[in-house]
């Protein structure tokens, strides 16, 4: 059996298959299927610090190889997580609280709140920044630069995972953003922006008339946009985008990822995250590889 541990800014998970935010609530429906103290951590629903109701239905599409979701954080707010739902996910597996803001304030407040209580915070940065007329801090590297160092002045103990948009113009540039703002890592990909339409009503499926694109489809982006951060950027960098097999997971890892997220193959298989963990020991036997940990950052790019 192949040493499937991995460690993540000094934190030990048990192996590096991680549930995406959004696609696993808080775990509870899941434990219902599956023990999911086999899984490396979970990481949570996008967490703001009040509750929010959402978007307008509908907010999902499916598409040949993808879906389009446009929920809108939907969540309870921080404070009723911390009191319903963070002890039992932690007495399971390793926590990654994902949080969400419109302002600086917000991304300050909810930190502050969760430092020392979860095993690493991640910033979802593609949310529209009220104070800017709406684009998302994400997209320019000086608002990732900002919002970064805002979130990392209030986590004195927790590390802090900046989830980086795939919407940019050089995901390098702004891989390198996150780090000098104090980013412990880097995750990424979140969605990309698409559209689906409905032929007959001529109107978008989706009431917000676009949505974040994920699963199948999109993995040779992520793929090759978590190995430029890789040659940009010395933090670890947990991949994503369109994961659903071992051998997904293993092309993140080749290409400079530590550990991944599996995200909309929970909607299609509720088993996806425990099967990949058994492909990935599987297939580290049969290559003869000891460690996961030494696949990362092993791929040999053609002409060199």
């Amino acid at each position: 059996m192949a040493n499937l541990t991995v460690n993540l800014c000094g934190v030990t998970l048990k192996n590096p298959v991680i549930p995406a935010s959004g696609t696993f609530g808080f775990g509870r429906e899941f434990d219902e299927i599956y023990d999911i103290s086999v899984l490396g951590g979970v990481s949570t629903k996008g967490l703001t610090l009040e509750p929010r109701a959402g978007n307008p239905v509908p907010r999902i599409a499916e598409r040949q190889g993808v879906i389009l979701n446009a929920v809108g954080l939907q969540n309870p707010g921080v404070d009723e997580f911390l009191k319903n739902d963070l002890a039992w996910l932690k007495s399971k597996t390793r926590v990654v609280a994902n949080v969400a803001g419109k302002t600086l304030e917000d991304y300050e407040g909810i930190c502050a709140k969760l430092d020392g209580l979860v095993d690493f915070v991640e910033l979802n940065i593609s949310c529209p920044n009220v104070k800017s007329g709406g684009m998302a801090f994400g997209i320019r590297p000086e608002s990732i630069l900002e919002v970064t160092k805002a979130a990392k002045r209030n986590l004195k103990k927790t590390p802090l995972m900046v989830k980086l948009s795939p919407n940019v113009e050089s995901i390098a540039t702004n891989a390198r953003a996150a780090q000098e703002g104090g980013a412990d890592c880097i995750s990424l990909i979140n969605t990309l922006t698409g559209m689906a339409i409905d032929i007959e009503r001529r109107r978008p499926i989706i009431a917000n008339n676009t949505g974040g694109v994920s699963g199948a489809g999109v993995k040779p982006i992520a793929v090759r946009m978590v190995y430029e951060a890789a040659q940009a950027v010395e933090i670890p960098i947990v991949g994503m985008g369109g994961i659903t097999c071992a051998e997904d997971a293993i092309e993140f890892m080749m290409a400079g990822a530590t550990a991944v997220q599996v995200g909309t193959a929970n909607f299609t298989d509720t088993l996806a995250c425990p099967k990949i963990i058994e492909g990935l020991n599987d297939w580290c036997d049969r290559h003869g590889v000891k460690n996961v940990s030494e696949l990362k950052g092993t791929l040999k790019l053609n002409g060199r």
